[in-house]
């Protein structure tokens, strides 16, 4: 993946740069559940301070900022 397109995945939650496990996945190229399976299994491997779950209201938040941008961007 290039790195043009890593920046367009990067969004900022509370305060912290974040990416999406969906987002992750890709990178990896792998399914999510099977992204989501190997950090639940190797837990140990992963800081905690890099992983937190948004909230509904912040998805649907960044959801609506999202398709804002791209019909700007696709106009």
């Amino acid at each position: 993946m290039k790195l043009q397109k890593i920046k367009t995945i990067i969004y900022e939650i509370r305060g912290q740069e974040a990416i999406f496990d969906f987002d992750s996945a890709e990178l990896y190229e792998m399914e999510t559940n099977r992204l989501k399976e190997s950090v639940k299994t190797n837990i140990e491997r992963f800081s905690a301070s890099h992983m937190f779950e948004i909230t509904k209201t912040e998805f649907d938040r960044l959801r609506s900022q999202i398709t804002s941008s791209k019909k700007v961007t696709n106009n």
